[in-house]
């Protein structure tokens, strides 16, 4: 059955990730958590038959499940094959993806990782995945899809699995827009930061030291300063290709910092301008964060 096939559209779906240690299960399945499906990890095969009929009973509240099945359930994977031919002669929309990768790669991401493989105990890697290989060789020749991650990224597999299980489907890129004072610190986990000190205080404006950037009186101050609208201008074209870029690589949360001396007024009136202007392109969810507009 292809994964892409427009009988998935109808039917509840349950699909089955499983395969060799270190070649991207985790990865598959966090995408397509993201993507809305229910992720379910490792759960015995004995388990499957009642899931589907949980399932069944509630199509409208779990449409689409992925269980995670991986060695870590090797005494019970004997069982595994009847549970697969049932859920094939039911009602339900089942697939199974196997995730594969060379001995290599698989070898260098535990490296990399510094944990040892399932199977390991004490021995050498590359026994471990030869062990795994026989424990899982007729396994894989009942998948309805194989991934080989063998030179690929995170990135890389994450858009394959959306590809392949999500084709179509637009990626909403979820961008905060915060605004802060340096004076209170700046903010650790933001991807981009642009500082407002350029422009002229309005904290030094009487009648203007008690508002915020919110208010009507200091958005026109900081608005009719020479180089806002140019500042606003060039950051939001330069913006635009990076959220494009996010997008295509599966990063889909990003905060852009804007501070200025108490993050109060400038940073304030800007960061309200950049939201508003970033929330005219297609496919991006703006929030708008004022972290320290109600200090003193």
């Amino acid at each position: 059955m292809s994964p892409n096939s427009s009988e998935q559209a109808v039917k509840p779906q349950i699909l089955v990730i499983t395969g060799i240690s270190g070649a991207g299960r985790s990865t598959a399945a966090n995408t397509l958590e993201d993507e809305g499906w229910y992720v379910v990890d490792n759960i015995p095969p004995q388990m499957l038959g009642s899931l589907a009929q949980l399932v069944k009973e509630s199509p409208g509240t779990l449409p689409k499940v992925a269980v995670g099945i991986d060695i870590r359930a090797r005494r019970q994977l004997a069982d595994l094959p009847e549970a697969i031919n049932k859920l094939r002669a039911s009602d339900i929309d089942f697939s199974m993806l196997f995730m594969d990768a060379a001995d290599k790669d698989i070898i260098a991401r535990y490296e990399a990782q510094r944990r040892p493989h399932p199977l390991q105990q004490g021995g050498l890697v590359a026994e471990a995945i030869a062990e795994e290989r026989r424990i899982f060789a007729g396994l894989q020749e009942e998948a309805d899809y194989v991934i080989d991650t063998t030179g690929m990224n995170i990135h890389q597999l994450a858009k394959k699995v959306r590809e392949t299980y999500a084709p179509g489907k637009e990626r909403l890129v979820n961008i905060t827009v915060m605004s802060f004072g340096f004076k209170y610190g700046t903010p650790s986990d933001v991807h981009y930061m642009a500082d407002m000190r350029f422009i002229p205080n309005p904290h030094w404006v009487p009648g203007l030291r008690a508002q915020t950037g919110q208010d009507a009186g200091v958005r026109d101050f900081v608005f009719a300063q020479d180089g806002t609208e140019e500042f606003i201008s060039n950051y939001i074209a330069a913006l635009q290709p990076v959220i494009a870029g996010y997008r295509r690589e599966g990063k889909l949360y990003a905060t852009f910092a804007i501070g200025c001396t108490g993050g109060k007024h400038r940073s304030v009136a800007v960061s309200e301008e950049i939201a508003r202007r970033l929330s005219e392109i297609e496919d991006v969810n703006i929030s708008v964060h004022h972290r320290d507009m109600g200090r003193e």
